[in-house]
């Protein structure tokens, strides 16, 4: 039965979303011509890096047999905290207190859930209201940063590729590397597969668990300040629904929700196919309300396909 979760592993991370990948890109490089243009994939490039983000933290989270619904407020509270004190200290310290802000509602999810173990959605669910309450008293109307040096985060190249995407490119590679090479990250992947089993060989589950929330938070609230850098300006009402993103990318690319399997390499596939799918959509004009129904369905049948492995 083990060899054979293996291979169905195998089969799924390896060929089935690469195949899927290729797949996508063919049918856009043959239906639309706009699709192959320079400016088109430097503007893709560009908009997968807040969902890319997002997701590479949701995949610690749901690793550790968690989840985190609260991201997309997140993402809205560190945006604005950042535009709003951009004018007021240096921007690296702005910028540093925005994503520490988000930290702390990780540090209060991962708490909750570790020392009183309520479930994750239900956690998630009310810290997600409540952050979002909170970005409405912080600024009840947009900001928009002026300081050259913020915008710039979103706008720089190196060389042919946006500074944005090699820094989410990065971020993927460290990710993989801590999930894969340091005990805390070994951990969390193990605390997702037998949480029990974790604690009698006298690993300290619950802070596993908050580090798990505390990164998944870290991540969003870069990819708030990111996203307020590349369209040049903070909304409260920003990041609603993207949750739903990130949970389909790391589902697409192999994660199994509750804990259990997972990887940085399929959850980076996810990401680009969502985007290219979007992409797509968007190049031909579908209404946001039909996208939203078509990732909603697209994330019951990635669950489908490896219910047996769970």
């Amino acid at each position: 039965m083990t060899a054979w979760r293996q291979r169905e592993d195998v089969r799924w991370s390896q060929v089935i979303v690469p195949a899927a990948l290729l797949l996508v890109v063919a049918i856009a490089a043959v239906a639309s011509e706009t699709f192959v243009t320079e400016a088109n994939l430097r503007n893709l490039l560009r908009q997968i890096v807040t969902n890319g983000l997002i997701s590479v933290g949701m995949l610690v989270v749901i690793l550790a047999g968690g989840i985190d619904l609260s991201v997309g407020a997140v993402v809205a509270l560190s945006g604005i905290v950042a535009a709003e004190l951009q004018s007021a200290m240096p921007t690296p310290l702005a910028i540093a207190v925005a994503i520490g802000v988000a930290a702390l509602v990780g540090v209060v999810n991962g708490g909750i859930i570790a020392h009183f173990a309520i479930a994750p959605f239900i956690v998630t669910l009310g810290t997600l209201s409540a952050v979002r309450g909170l970005v409405y008293v912080f600024s009840e109307t947009p900001v928009t940063p002026s300081d050259p040096s913020f915008l710039a985060i979103g706008s720089a190249f190196i060389g042919p590729l946006p500074a944005i995407f090699v820094f989410m490119a990065i971020a993927y590679l460290a990710v993989s590397l801590f999930l894969a090479r340091t005990t805390p990250g070994r951990a969390i992947v193990a605390i997702g597969g037998n949480q029990e089993a974790v604690r009698l060989a006298g690993i300290d589950v619950r802070a596993h668990i908050v580090l798990a929330y505390v990164i998944c938070a870290s991540f969003a609230g870069v990819a708030g300040v990111v996203l307020a850098s590349r369209v040049g300006i903070s909304q409260p009402s920003v990041g609603i629904g993207v949750e739903l993103d990130a949970i389909a990318a790391c589902v697409i690319g192999g994660a199994i929700l509750g804990g259990g399997g997972g990887s940085v390499r399929g959850t980076f596939m996810g990401v680009v196919i969502l985007g290219l799918i979007s992409n797509l959509l968007n190049l031909f004009n579908v209404q946001s309300y039909y996208q939203q129904i078509f990732k909603g369905v697209l994330i019951v049948v990635a669950v489908l396909a490896r219910r047996r492995e769970r």
